[in-house]
């Protein structure tokens, strides 16, 4: 059985902790509102840019002058695998469950033949990947630093993406990163985003007509790489508000556990306390009998 002094170690070194987590708590807290609002503001914007792309490409698809980034290179033999994580820990699953899905679709892809390229953004991802998979790395993206996401950081990954594309090191690009829902649902997700894949648009996006000027292709040539952007931005933003969410959940978990443990603790210190005495008692009732 611990010591007095030992409960009384261990019940301090709880409180300490709880004090830790139940900050972190309050802090995911306030960021998860701001997280949280950019990522819903962009939602409407990256939907509008998916309609109107998609309804650009239902018309240059199959021209001889359809851009690249939209009909592909023809081959799907090399894969690039953009795995978007958090650069720090104590967020739950919310790490785990993005790393789980890029896995099985690496797995997935080397067992059908394809040749797989990982490109990482957060530590936490690289982190868990390079232990299984490091020979497949080809490029790691540090947002340590960053304070606020903005467009400039995912227009910096994308032209990344785009020069690699250019200069024909893969032909199929698929970003894995975590769609938030709720404080309690993150919702693992991989989209492609070379070749461009659209969702399909609206009853209202199809019910108007439009003539461009120019040609379809030009302006999806001009568009495409900055769709790209977006979605990456877009991505970043829905992994922001999902790793502050996921993180409070966590903190809160383990504020709950703390105050559990310190309950059970302070009882058996109690207990611990008590048989103590009653020992010390019973030691000098027999002293004074022997008297």
């Amino acid at each position: 059985m611990p010591s007095l002094k030992d409960l009384k170690t261990r019940i301090g070194s709880v409180k300490s902790t709880r004090k830790i987590t139940k900050a972190m708590q309050m802090v995911a807290a306030a960021k998860l509102r701001r997280a949280q609002d950019a990522a819903e503001s962009a939602r409407p914007y990256a939907e509008r840019m998916n309609a109107v792309m998609s309804g650009l490409a239902a018309s240059a698809t199959g021209s001889a002058n359809a851009p690249r980034l939209l009909i592909g290179t023809g081959s799907d033999k090399v894969h690039l695998v953009v795995v978007m994580t958090a650069e720090r820990g104590l967020c739950g699953g919310f790490n785990s469950t993005i790393v789980r899905l890029a896995k099985l679709r690496i797995q997935a892809l080397t067992a059908a033949g394809k040749t797989v390229k990982i490109l990482t953004v957060g530590r936490k991802g690289r982190d868990q990947m390079r232990r299984e998979f490091g020979q497949m790395f080809v490029g790691h993206v540090d947002l340590s630093d960053v304070k606020r996401l903005c467009y400039a950081n995912a227009q910096d990954i994308a032209r990344d993406i785009l020069s690699r594309f250019d200069a024909g090191e893969f032909d199929v690009a698929t970003i894995f990163y975590n769609r938030f829902q709720t404080v309690m649902s993150q919702v693992p997700t991989a989209h492609q985003i070379i070749p461009a894949v659209f969702d399909e648009p609206g009853t209202d996006a199809t019910s108007t007509l439009y003539e461009y000027e120019p040609t379809e292709g030009e302006i999806l040539t001009e568009l495409l790489p900055r769709g790209v952007a977006t979605q990456i931005f877009t991505a970043l933003l829905e992994n922001a508000a999902s790793e502050q969410g996921a993180r409070m959940s966590a903190m809160d978990s383990a504020t709950r556990n703390a105050d559990d443990m310190i309950d059970k603790l302070t009882i058996e210190y109690n207990r611990s306390r008590q048989a103590a005495i009653t020992k010390e008692l019973i030691e000098i009732i027999s002293g004074a009998e022997a008297l």
